[in-house]
């Protein structure tokens, strides 16, 4: 395994550098290389690496999810929020309903198969999407993705035990989606608070934090397996809602983890897309041929009239509505997730929709990820004032944050940061910081202080200076 975990990096980066190069969006090349290298194709892979796919995979996506949680604001929510929640059914609704109508003639499947089909085809890739929705952010683009996979997972379960002959109470299972949701979002929030009170009580290292922070974040997934068969649990809402939560009691915690995160995000990202990519079958994709394709692209004219739909009222310009529309195509890992499910659960179309559901893959996740960055170049206009060019200057000066301590290189003082201001200097963004000399008196602010301004020319602060730490 330690073999085909260097042949992902050393390709998967070979591989990123020559798309980028071409001006597509790296995380193309990592799934092309993850087609060619996975078991269907070359099998440079060993089995158990592919064993344990998932669980890496997994763990990738949790970590773009938490870098996504602590980008998260209140504020943003406010503005968006009802037309997050519409656009997190409406779309998928419209787009089983255009799978329905068409694929029963197409594919020569039953009014029931479809629908299933159109459940597995309803989700947009998280893993695709958001990676690149924070890339712009990080550079002060315009300024989503969430919860319909929740929904058309839900609904995928209600359909194939109505297929099985189960007995499945269809009110009960739709009634799991706000269920699944709020108890996603509330196994976040309450150990998002508790991490945020032992980052405040305990002064620990950047990366131990955020090593913490994964690990309860893998854990609620853990949840969400063990209470499947009793309570329905939406674990990566909870994952996001870690983030959101320690974001808003201490903003400046959430921007040091989430820069930790941003590092971590390099490995991770190489095991995802490469890993995603190694689970399309090819050759089962091929069966699916050119009425296979027409399902698609019919669900996804459907889904995109109702993300059109989802974002009347807002104030969101023609142009941006387009953006989401787009945004919404990419698929991905729902799909290489649960597209073999009914094929093991004996569905008599099993083949043709797992054939539709690899498809779907390879045709709109390189696209929709190309599509992305290139209408997002076009529409998203950079904010003359980010507020992301302030994080910026904290990174490449690495400052520290209020409640820190600093010792002075050559003189040895041990100072505290007590007060932080992000501020303008003739178009230009600053970070001034007040320091303590806490060895001067036992009460903040009432001995020595001292302040300075941080623009992107001066030297790195860790050159004059070192943040102390506890642990």
């Amino acid at each position: 395994m330690a073999f085909s975990l260097a042949l992902i990096i050393i390709l998967g980066l070979c591989a990123d550098y020559l798309i980028r190069r071409l001006k597509i969006p790296g995380l193309v090349g990592m799934l092309i290389v993850g087609v060619l290298a996975g078991p269907y194709m070359f099998d440079f892979l060993s089995p158990e690496m592919m064993k344990v796919s998932g669980d890496f995979r997994r763990i990738a996506l949790i970590v773009i999810l938490l870098r996504a949680g602590f980008e998260l604001r209140r504020d943003t929510l406010n503005r968006v929020g009802a037309a997050a929640l519409t656009m997190s059914a409406v779309p998928a609704t419209f787009e089983i309903i255009g799978v329905m109508l068409v694929a029963p003639a197409l594919l020569h499947i039953t009014y029931l198969e479809a629908v299933i089909l159109g459940c597995i085809l309803g989700a947009v890739s998280p893993a695709v999407v958001v990676p690149l929705m924070i890339d712009f952010m990080d550079r002060g683009r315009g300024t989503k993705k969430g919860m319909d996979d929740v929904f058309v997972i839900v609904l995928f379960t209600v359909f194939l035990g109505m297929y099985g002959g189960g007995d499945v109470n269809i009110l009960a299972k739709i009634a799991e989606i706000p269920v699944s949701i709020a108890l996603g979002i509330l196994v976040g929030l309450i150990p998002g608070y508790f991490l945020y009170r032992l980052f405040t009580k305990y002064d620990w290292r950047p990366p131990k934090r955020t090593l913490a922070v994964l690990g309860v974040a893998i854990v609620l997934t853990w949840v969400e397996e063990v209470c499947k068969d009793h309570v329905p649990v939406a674990s990566l809402l909870g994952v996001m809602a870690i983030g959101f939560i320690i974001l808003e009691k201490s903003e400046a915690t959430a921007h040091v983890i989430s820069q930790k995160l941003k590092k971590i995000w390099v490995f991770a990202e190489l095991l995802l897309f490469v890993l995603v990519g190694a689970q399309v079958n090819i050759h089962v994709a091929w069966q699916a041929g050119f009425a296979g394709t027409l399902v698609i692209l019919t669900g996804l004219i459907f889904r995109s009239i109702g993300t059109y739909v989802s974002l009347w009222g807002t104030p969101l310009n023609y142009k941006e509505k387009l953006f989401c529309v787009v945004a919404y195509i990419p698929k991905a890992t729902v799909q290489a997730a649960i597209g073999a499910v009914p094929l093991a659960a004996g569905v008599g179309s099993g083949e043709v929709i797992l054939a539709v559901a690899v498809l779907s893959i390879l045709l709109t996740a390189p696209i929709g990820a190309v599509g992305i960055m290139l209408v997002g170049e076009k529409v998203l206009d950079y904010e003359e004032h980010s507020v992301y060019k302030f994080r910026d200057v904290r990174e490449k000066l690495q400052l520290p944050h209020v409640g820190e301590r600093v010792r002075h290189k050559k003189l040895g003082t041990v100072w505290k940061v007590i007060e932080e201001k992000e501020l303008w200097l003739d178009e230009t963004p600053a970070i001034w910081l007040r320091f303590w000399g806490e060895e001067n008196s036992s009460k903040p602010g009432t001995g020595k202080t001292i302040s300075y301004h941080y623009t992107p020319g001066k030297a790195s602060f860790q050159e004059e200076w070192e943040i102390l730490y506890d642990w």
